[in-house]
């Protein structure tokens, strides 16, 4: 087995709190205990740095702190970590975003990465003043991608298609090297793209006879095109040392959510036109009855929240043990996310990876040297004394 990739969250989406933060997804977010501030966003971003995550999403909507401008503010407060920048590739420009993203690359030291978000909620997107329909939204994504991977290449680009046309564009600001593009959807439209232009494919967590099927499909239309794809699973997580703990945590978060808030962001979700919105609503099943859909897979989250809506939930060798069903499905890359995102990062990062290092599936992306000892009598033993 190859070695996996770890991702963490930055919690811009109405901040962090001991509760889930409900919304998302065309779905006004409920305001979190912890605001989206510098200053806490930078803690999670080291502490994630720190435990070995590679890289942080951040999300993109209109409830939701602009990803550009909030990871490049981060950038600074951290080292290594990357950032998964999402954004909707019909709200910019081609020649514009290549420049920010090589821009971002550039004084960044080569730490981003991009998601590429196409909206699947007409009705939001028109807050932005885009009126196309969901197919021609993946029509115009896969232009939008076609047009700035030319340009990340320097070379002169003419371009005359349905949605854009550019003449000898030029692009000075080469991203070195050109970030890794990550793209999620279900629908035969989404996949299409997918296989054409992205990097790695993102999926939600399904349990893994599904998130298989759906990789299965991916791989064989990127085949067709020549291309070989990573895969990667967004979930959220719910790690402690015993199973007990972790379920009594799940129970805690349940309590916390009520009957009318369930109706509200429910009602609100069921607007989407997204695919794979339509498969976290049908795990759930709007109701807090039988939410553990697979062993260790819990659906509680999305009761309340669009987008990724499960989670692992259990002790660290059970975690460990699910998610070696995901590479045994494909998956090689996980964007993670817990209430609150920095408490959950340390209790993953100190208790699951150390787990799936012993099982020779993870590896410290920066190893640090071996700790000094602090103190007189800590270290060895003289021959003098």
């Amino acid at each position: 087995m190859s070695e996996l990739k770890f991702h963490w969250f930055l919690p811009t989406n109405g901040g962090d709190g001991r509760h889930v933060v409900g919304g998302g997804h065309g779905t006004p977010a409920d305001a979190g205990g912890r605001p989206a501030s510098v200053a806490y966003l930078g803690q999670i971003a080291r502490s994630a740095e720190q435990l070995g995550f590679e890289a942080a999403l951040t999300p993109t909507g209109a409830w939701c702190e602009d990803a550009w401008i909030t990871t490049a503010m981060l950038a600074s407060v951290s080292e290594r970590l990357k950032f998964l920048v999402a954004f909707r590739p019909g709200l910019t420009a081609p020649f514009l975003a290549a420049q920010m993203a090589g821009t971002f690359q550039n004084l960044s030291g080569g730490r981003l990465l991009l998601n590429v978000v196409t909206g699947g909620e007409s009705h939001e997107q028109r807050m932005y003043g885009d009126f196309l329909d969901k197919d021609g939204r993946y029509e115009r994504c896969g232009e939008f991608l076609q047009i700035v991977r030319e340009l990340w290449t320097g070379r002169p680009v003419t371009f005359d298609g349905k949605h854009y046309a550019l003449e000898d564009a030029v692009l000075a600001q080469r991203p070195d090297p050109a970030p890794q593009i990550y793209f999620g959807g279900s629908s035969p439209a989404a996949l299409d793209v997918a296989a054409r232009h992205a990097d790695v494919y993102l999926t939600w967590g399904e349990p893994p006879a599904a998130v298989a099927e759906k990789v299965h499909r991916v791989r064989e239309l990127a085949e067709r095109e020549g291309r070989t794809l990573a895969y990667g699973l967004r979930v959220h997580t719910i790690a402690r040392d015993t199973a007990q703990e972790a379920w009594a945590e799940a129970d805690r978060l349940l309590a916390g959510i009520s009957a009318e808030q369930i109706a509200r962001v429910q009602a609100g979700l069921r607007r989407s036109e997204s695919e794979g919105q339509r498969r976290m609503l049908a795990l759930n099943g709007g109701t807090k009855d039988g939410l553990e859909v697979y062993p260790n897979l819990w659906a509680g989250v999305g009761l309340v929240r669009g987008g990724a809506g499960t989670a692992l939930v259990g002790s660290h060798e059970q975690i460990a043990d699910l998610i070696e069903q995901y590479v045994a499905a494909g998956i090689t890359e996980l964007v993670l996310s817990g209430y609150p995102h920095l408490e959950e990062a340390y209790r993953f990062g100190e208790g699951v990876l150390p787990e799936l290092a012993r099982r020779g599936l993870w590896r410290h992306p920066a190893p640090g040297r071996s700790p000094a000892f602090a103190v007189p009598f800590g270290a060895a033993p003289s021959r003098e004394a």
